[in-house]
Protein backbone atom coordinates (compact mmCIF):
# COMPACT_ATOMS: atom_id res chain seq x y z
CA UNK A 1 0.00 0.00 0.00
CA UNK A 2 1.41 3.39 -0.97
CA UNK A 3 1.89 6.12 1.63
CA UNK A 4 1.47 9.87 1.09
CA UNK A 5 4.40 11.94 -0.09
CA UNK A 6 4.60 14.72 2.52
CA UNK A 7 6.00 18.02 1.26
CA UNK A 8 6.61 20.82 3.79
CA UNK A 9 6.84 24.37 2.44
CA UNK A 10 7.69 27.56 4.35
CA UNK A 11 4.28 29.23 4.50
CA UNK A 12 0.72 29.42 3.17
CA UNK A 13 1.76 31.47 0.15
CA UNK A 14 4.32 28.85 -0.85
CA UNK A 15 1.73 26.08 -0.52
CA UNK A 16 -0.73 28.00 -2.70
CA UNK A 17 1.93 28.63 -5.35
CA UNK A 18 3.05 24.99 -5.38
CA UNK A 19 -0.56 23.79 -5.53
CA UNK A 20 -1.18 25.98 -8.58
CA UNK A 21 2.03 24.76 -10.22
CA UNK A 22 1.13 21.11 -9.68
CA UNK A 23 -2.41 21.53 -11.00
CA UNK A 24 -1.06 23.24 -14.12
CA UNK A 25 1.49 20.47 -14.62
CA UNK A 26 -1.18 17.79 -14.17
CA UNK A 27 -3.32 19.56 -16.78
CA UNK A 28 -0.49 19.60 -19.30
CA UNK A 29 0.23 15.92 -18.76
CA UNK A 30 -3.41 14.85 -18.99
CA UNK A 31 -4.08 16.88 -22.13
CA UNK A 32 -0.99 15.43 -23.77
CA UNK A 33 -2.04 11.91 -22.72
CA UNK A 34 -5.72 11.84 -23.65
CA UNK A 35 -6.80 15.25 -24.85
CA UNK A 36 -8.52 16.70 -21.76
CA UNK A 37 -8.03 17.39 -18.06
CA UNK A 38 -10.66 16.16 -15.62
CA UNK A 39 -10.09 17.79 -12.24
CA UNK A 40 -12.01 17.78 -8.96
CA UNK A 41 -11.66 21.07 -7.07
CA UNK A 42 -11.86 21.65 -3.33
CA UNK A 43 -13.17 24.51 -1.24
CA UNK A 44 -11.19 26.40 1.38
CA UNK A 45 -8.90 29.40 1.76
CA UNK A 46 -5.67 27.75 0.60
CA UNK A 47 -7.27 26.27 -2.54
CA UNK A 48 -8.79 29.68 -3.27
CA UNK A 49 -5.35 31.29 -3.10
CA UNK A 50 -4.02 28.56 -5.37
CA UNK A 51 -6.81 29.14 -7.90
CA UNK A 52 -5.96 32.84 -8.11
CA UNK A 53 -2.36 31.95 -8.90
CA UNK A 54 -3.41 29.25 -11.34
CA UNK A 55 -5.40 31.74 -13.39
CA UNK A 56 -2.15 33.53 -14.22
CA UNK A 57 -0.16 30.44 -15.18
CA UNK A 58 -1.94 29.71 -18.43
CA UNK A 59 -3.34 26.42 -19.70
CA UNK A 60 -5.29 24.93 -22.55
CA UNK A 61 -8.46 25.89 -20.72
CA UNK A 62 -10.81 24.69 -23.46
CA UNK A 63 -9.72 21.14 -22.67
CA UNK A 64 -10.55 21.31 -18.95
CA UNK A 65 -13.51 19.50 -17.39
CA UNK A 66 -14.09 20.80 -13.85
CA UNK A 67 -15.90 18.95 -11.05
CA UNK A 68 -16.27 19.61 -7.33
CA UNK A 69 -15.57 17.45 -4.30
CA UNK A 70 -18.50 18.76 -2.28
CA UNK A 71 -21.01 21.56 -2.05
CA UNK A 72 -23.21 23.29 0.49
CA UNK A 73 -26.96 23.09 -0.07
CA UNK A 74 -27.41 26.80 -0.69
CA UNK A 75 -28.92 28.78 -3.58
CA UNK A 76 -26.94 28.46 -6.81
CA UNK A 77 -25.73 32.07 -6.61
CA UNK A 78 -24.84 32.02 -2.89
CA UNK A 79 -21.39 33.47 -2.20
CA UNK A 80 -20.46 30.63 0.17
CA UNK A 81 -20.82 27.84 -2.37
CA UNK A 82 -17.57 26.20 -3.42
CA UNK A 83 -18.48 26.58 -7.07
CA UNK A 84 -18.96 30.32 -6.63
CA UNK A 85 -15.60 30.66 -4.87
CA UNK A 86 -13.83 28.75 -7.64
CA UNK A 87 -15.67 30.88 -10.18
CA UNK A 88 -14.49 34.13 -8.63
CA UNK A 89 -10.91 32.98 -8.14
CA UNK A 90 -10.32 31.04 -11.35
CA UNK A 91 -13.11 29.96 -13.65
CA UNK A 92 -14.39 33.45 -14.51
CA UNK A 93 -10.83 34.62 -15.13
CA UNK A 94 -9.94 32.12 -17.87
CA UNK A 95 -11.51 31.14 -21.22
CA UNK A 96 -13.08 27.95 -19.88
CA UNK A 97 -16.40 27.03 -21.57
CA UNK A 98 -19.25 27.19 -19.06
CA UNK A 99 -20.61 23.80 -20.10
CA UNK A 100 -17.31 22.26 -18.95
CA UNK A 101 -17.83 23.43 -15.36
CA UNK A 102 -19.90 20.74 -13.67
CA UNK A 103 -21.27 22.28 -10.48
CA UNK A 104 -23.07 20.09 -7.96
CA UNK A 105 -26.80 21.02 -8.14
CA UNK A 106 -26.91 21.44 -4.38
CA UNK A 107 -29.68 24.02 -4.58
CA UNK A 108 -31.91 20.97 -4.98
CA UNK A 109 -32.78 18.66 -2.11
CA UNK A 110 -29.55 16.92 -1.06
CA UNK A 111 -30.54 13.37 -2.01
CA UNK A 112 -31.73 14.45 -5.46
CA UNK A 113 -28.53 16.42 -6.07
CA UNK A 114 -26.41 13.49 -4.93
CA UNK A 115 -28.16 11.09 -7.31
CA UNK A 116 -27.61 13.44 -10.24
CA UNK A 117 -23.97 14.08 -9.41
CA UNK A 118 -23.29 10.39 -8.86
CA UNK A 119 -24.28 9.72 -12.47
CA UNK A 120 -22.06 12.55 -13.68
CA UNK A 121 -19.09 11.40 -11.61
CA UNK A 122 -19.46 7.81 -12.77
CA UNK A 123 -19.42 8.93 -16.40
CA UNK A 124 -16.39 11.20 -15.87
CA UNK A 125 -14.18 8.77 -13.95
CA UNK A 126 -11.33 8.27 -13.77
CA UNK A 127 -10.37 11.84 -12.93
CA UNK A 128 -6.87 13.08 -13.63
CA UNK A 129 -6.49 14.94 -10.34
CA UNK A 130 -8.53 15.23 -7.15
CA UNK A 131 -7.69 18.20 -4.92
CA UNK A 132 -8.60 17.78 -1.25
CA UNK A 133 -8.44 19.76 1.96
CA UNK A 134 -8.46 18.48 5.52
CA UNK A 135 -10.66 19.72 8.36
CA UNK A 136 -9.43 19.95 11.93
CA UNK A 137 -11.59 16.90 12.71
CA UNK A 138 -10.13 14.89 9.82
CA UNK A 139 -13.00 15.35 7.39
CA UNK A 140 -12.38 15.83 3.69
CA UNK A 141 -14.88 16.99 1.08
CA UNK A 142 -18.04 16.56 3.21
CA UNK A 143 -17.16 13.11 4.56
CA UNK A 144 -17.13 13.58 8.32
CA UNK A 145 -15.71 11.38 11.09
CA UNK A 146 -17.97 9.13 13.09
CA UNK A 147 -20.22 8.44 10.12
CA UNK A 148 -20.25 5.42 7.82
CA UNK A 149 -18.42 5.82 4.52
CA UNK A 150 -19.87 3.66 1.77
CA UNK A 151 -16.97 2.39 -0.38
CA UNK A 152 -19.27 2.00 -3.39
CA UNK A 153 -20.81 5.49 -3.31
CA UNK A 154 -20.16 7.90 -6.16
CA UNK A 155 -21.89 10.77 -4.35
CA UNK A 156 -23.70 11.10 -1.05
CA UNK A 157 -26.26 13.35 0.57
CA UNK A 158 -25.06 14.70 3.91
CA UNK A 159 -27.59 15.64 6.59
CA UNK A 160 -26.90 17.26 9.96
CA UNK A 161 -23.27 18.04 9.13
CA UNK A 162 -21.28 19.12 12.20
CA UNK A 163 -20.43 22.45 10.54
CA UNK A 164 -22.86 24.79 8.81
CA UNK A 165 -24.79 24.46 6.67
CA UNK A 166 -26.04 21.06 7.82
CA UNK A 167 -27.23 19.94 4.38
CA UNK A 168 -24.49 19.12 1.87
CA UNK A 169 -23.60 16.93 -1.09
CA UNK A 170 -20.24 15.21 -1.38
CA UNK A 171 -18.49 12.98 -3.83
CA UNK A 172 -18.33 9.53 -2.31
CA UNK A 173 -15.34 7.34 -1.63
CA UNK A 174 -15.56 5.54 -4.95
CA UNK A 175 -15.53 8.79 -6.95
CA UNK A 176 -12.74 10.42 -4.94
CA UNK A 177 -10.57 7.34 -5.31
CA UNK A 178 -11.28 7.03 -9.05
CA UNK A 179 -8.38 9.29 -9.95
CA UNK A 180 -4.88 9.08 -11.33
CA UNK A 181 -3.52 11.38 -8.60
CA UNK A 182 -4.55 13.14 -5.39
CA UNK A 183 -3.22 16.40 -4.02
CA UNK A 184 -4.00 17.31 -0.41
CA UNK A 185 -3.39 20.81 0.99
CA UNK A 186 -3.40 21.64 4.70
CA UNK A 187 -2.00 24.82 6.21
CA UNK A 188 -1.87 26.57 9.58
CA UNK A 189 -1.14 25.51 13.13
CA UNK A 190 -4.76 24.43 13.64
CA UNK A 191 -4.16 21.52 11.24
CA UNK A 192 -1.03 20.21 12.97
CA UNK A 193 -2.84 17.89 15.38
CA UNK A 194 -5.07 16.25 12.79
CA UNK A 195 -2.13 15.72 10.42
CA UNK A 196 -0.25 14.05 13.26
CA UNK A 197 -3.23 11.78 13.87
CA UNK A 198 -3.36 10.90 10.19
CA UNK A 199 0.34 10.11 10.07
CA UNK A 200 -0.07 7.98 13.20
CA UNK A 201 -2.59 5.79 11.40
CA UNK A 202 -5.88 6.96 12.87
CA UNK A 203 -8.96 5.98 10.85
CA UNK A 204 -9.97 9.47 9.70
CA UNK A 205 -12.02 10.24 6.59
CA UNK A 206 -8.96 11.81 4.92
CA UNK A 207 -7.00 8.61 5.62
CA UNK A 208 -9.79 6.45 4.19
CA UNK A 209 -9.98 8.49 1.00
CA UNK A 210 -6.21 8.52 0.46
CA UNK A 211 -5.55 4.90 1.39
CA UNK A 212 -3.65 3.03 -1.27
CA UNK A 213 -3.60 5.95 -3.70
CA UNK A 214 -0.87 8.13 -5.18
CA UNK A 215 -1.11 11.13 -2.85
CA UNK A 216 0.99 14.23 -2.33
CA UNK A 217 0.34 16.29 0.82
CA UNK A 218 1.42 19.92 0.80
CA UNK A 219 1.68 21.59 4.20
CA UNK A 220 3.32 24.70 5.54
CA UNK A 221 5.76 24.76 8.44
CA UNK A 222 3.01 25.73 10.89
CA UNK A 223 0.96 22.61 10.05
CA UNK A 224 3.86 20.19 9.87
CA UNK A 225 3.41 17.58 12.61
CA UNK A 226 6.96 16.18 12.31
Amino acid sequence: MSTPDWQVLPDVEAVAAETARRIAAAARAAIARHGEFRVVLAGGRTPEAAYRRLAGLGSDWERWQVYFGDERCLPADHAERNSRMAGRALLAEVPLPLDQVHAIPAELEAATAARRYASLARAAAPFDLVLLGVGEDGHTASLFPGRPIDPAAWAVAVHDAPKPPPERVSLGLRALQSTRAMLVVATGAAKREVLARWRAGEDLPIARVCAGRSVTVLTDAAANPA
